[in-house]
């Protein structure tokens, strides 16, 4: 038997991205929110009173049906802005400088 889940309020874009209807927000965006705070559907309408109770409710739906493809997005997303980052690069008499303070 299959079933087939249908989400009124969520979208998916020309991208490929779960969309909250036509607002900005991306279904990965609250989703985060969510999973990374611990903020309840209560908590993210309060943050974005722009959105109705049915847009959140829809938006968590989705993510606990996707959970692990999600999750695994939002770690994705993770790594690439860690190496984004300038890595430091310091050598060890810089480093036994700074120890001995120094300037």
């Amino acid at each position: 038997m299959s079933v087939t889940t249908s989400y009124p309020h969520i979208r998916i874009d020309d991208e490929g991205a779960a969309r909250l209807g036509r607002t900005r927000y991306k279904v990965l965006h609250l989703a985060g929110e969510h999973y990374h705070y611990g903020w309840t559907a209560e908590e993210l309408l309060r943050q974005h009173p722009d959105l109705r109770p049915e847009e959140v409710y829809a938006t968590l739906a989705f993510f606990y049906d996707h959970f692990d493809e999600l999750v695994a997005q939002m770690h994705a997303q993770e790594n690439e802005l860690a190496a984004l980052r300038p890595q430091p690069t310091l050598s060890r008499a810089e480093l036994l400088r700074r120890r001995k303070g120094v300037a």
